[in-house]
Formats: structure tokens, C-alpha cells, sequence
């Protein structure tokens, strides 16, 4: 597949394994001349900030990172934030710097959780906090309609008022994160905005990924419903029946 150029490697947790473990998975990746990027989705900055501090192997990771960008291929370490009091301590700050210092980019990304950071002075400090220690913001994501996310969940209207308000917040450089963004079955979606298009009160939505390259970027609009949190719960508007993606969706299933 020699179209393919960006690897995630998530889990679970990639990082809980050991670096030699890791390593055997990258190192192939390196020989691969079309692999521009890979990525590694982690959660350990936060809960184990030791792992690139002091664990045995700590420096051993970090030598895998500087090879990955010895080879020419761009490594980000995707960390997973929810509060910026998780980047307050100053291993968790020493963390960051160490990877920094290997050459790979950090860029942060998190879910909006009831009871925990639904508000938008919480995420104005995160993603302020972030750029002040090189972290690029990344993305704001929709609770999954998974688990125990009737704990968690938040409804999209609310969630479009924190992302824009926190947004407001906030200068340039750190208005990089995307959101509020929904990991749907269809595709990764966006939550743009609510607005009144001839009388009607809708949200404004847009593909970030699809199942097809060209719905990416197309806008769409669904019924105002204070209620959702879930694509799933959303209805077209302006009366129409389907959604533009929805029967070429079908046919995807089908085959």
C-alpha cells in the first residue's frame, strides 16, 4: 500500500510497553520510504510523565524518538489532556520538555467531560497552558457514546458554547485545537457553529474525515436539538429526509 504515509500507533496505551517492545513495531515503519509521519497516541504525560523521566527505559524511548527523526520521518506523540492541572507538576512539565528535545511535536487532544472540564475557562487555561510550553492544541472531542457517558456526556449545543467561548479566550497560536468533534461512524465531524438559516435554527456541520475523501470539508446542517449528544440523535434540516452521506454510507455497509 504504497499510498499509505501517516501510521497511528494508540491502543489502550502504546507507551505501557516496554521500549523494546515499541521499537520492534517503528523500526520496520523506518525503512518504508512513503511513511512521512508517525504518530503515537498516549495518555502517559499525565499519568505516568515517569516514563520519560526516570522509568529504566526512559531514555531508551527517547533515543527511539531521535531516530525516527534521524530517518526523516516526523514523529508526534499524540497526549491525551482533560485539565491543565495535569501539566501543573513539574515531572509532568519535565515530561514535555524531554520529548520536545528529541525533535517530536506534541499535540494535544481531550474529551469535554461533565463534572470535570465543561466549562470554558478550564479550557482556555489548558490550551493557554499548552502553547506556553510548546504543546499544539489539537483537537476538543465529543464525549463517545460509549461506557459510562451518561456520566459524562455534554450536549453538543453546550459543547459548541464552551469551544467558542473558551476560543474567545484565548490568542491566535493557541486556536489551533478542533472541535467540538464527534469520532462518528461516518466520519470524524465538527460541530461548527448554530446559527438561523431562513427561519430554522440549526447546527452547522462539516466532515473533518469520512469513509469517502469527498465528503471531507463539505458543510451540512442538522436540526437545532438542544438535547443531543450524539450525532445519532441529530435530524436533517430544511426537511430533507437523509443526510448527503447517508445512502452512499449504506452502500458501503452493504458491500
Amino acid at each position: 500500500h504504497p499510498e499509505i504515509t501517516d501510521v497511528l500507533i494508540t491502543g489502550g496505551d502504546p507507551l505501557v510497553m516496554k521500549t523494546k517492545n515499541l521499537r520492534a513495531h517503528i523500526e520496520p515503519l523506518l525503512e518504508l520510504e512513503q511513511i512521512r509521519t508517525i504518530r503515537i497516541g498516549s495518555k502517559a504525560l499525565t499519568f505516568w510523565p515517569q516514563r520519560v523521566v526516570s522509568d529504566d527505559d526512559a531514555q531508551d524511548l527517547l533515543d527511539l524518538f531521535q531516530e525516527v527523526q534521524a530517518n526523516g520521518k516526523h514523529l508526534a506523540l499524540m497526549a491525551h489532556y482533560n485539565h491543565w492541572q495535569e501539566l501543573e507538576t513539574d515531572i509532568a512539565r519535565e515530561a514535555v520538555r524531554r520529548v520536545r528535545a528529541t525533535g517530536a511535536v506534541i499535540r494535544a487532544q481531550g474529551p469535554l467531560l461533565a463534572h470535570i472540564n465543561d466549562n470554558a475557562d478550564d479550557w482556555a487555561r489548558l490550551w493557554q497552558t499548552q502553547v506556553e510550553l510548546g504543546i499544539i492544541p489539537y483537537y476538543m472531542f465529543v464525549e463517545r457514546d460509549t461506557g459510562a457517558r451518561r456520566y459524562f456526556e455534554v450536549p453538543l449545543a453546550k459543547a459548541w458554547e464552551i469551544y467558542r467561548d473558551a476560543m474567545k479566550q484565548v490568542s491566535g497560536i493557541a486556536r489551533t485545537a478542533r472541535g467540538p468533534s464527534m469520532s462518528s461512524h461516518p466520519g470524524k465531524v465538527e460541530i461548527q457553529g448554530v446559527t438561523e438559516i431562513n427561519g430554522e435554527k440549526v447546527f452547522a456541520l462539516r466532515f473533518i474525515q469520512g469513509r469517502n475523501h469527498d465528503w471531507v470539508q463539505r458543510p451540512f446542517f442538522a436540526k437545532y436539538n438542544e438535547e443531543a449528544t450524539w450525532l445519532n440523535h441529530l435530524e436533517p434540516a430544511f426537511g430533507e429526509e437523509k443526510f448527503f452521506f447517508e445512502d452512499e454510507l449504506a452502500e458501503m455497509e452493504s458491500e
